[in-house]
């Protein structure tokens, strides 16, 4: 999922709901209403399930990055079964 393509579903659910206001402004009759409504929360569900794909998306790139600083800061620092390895080894 790019940011192009999260910005698109949000433009897209914006225009629906711009649609929508503009209609019942100009008196349309109630089905049709119904149905752009019906096309808005549509598009607003495409747009959630598009966000929420990015987030995790954006998510997952970082916590690799943690996961590798965590990992070398682990492996700079001896254990402590090394620790007692090494005891065992002096005593």
């Amino acid at each position: 999922m790019t940011l192009a393509q999260l910005e698109y579903a949000q433009e897209r659910m914006q225009q629906k709901w711009y649609e929508l206001a503009m209609a019942e402004q100009r008196g349309v009759a109630a089905p049709v209403l119904e149905r752009m409504y019906n096309a808005y929360v549509l598009a607003m569900e495409e747009y959630n399930r598009r966000r929420e794909e990015y987030q995790r998306e954006m998510q997952a790139e970082s916590d690799p990055e943690a996961v590798k600083q965590k990992r070398a800061a682990g492996s700079e620092a001896p254990s402590s079964s090394a620790k007692r390895e090494h005891a065992k080894k002096a005593s």
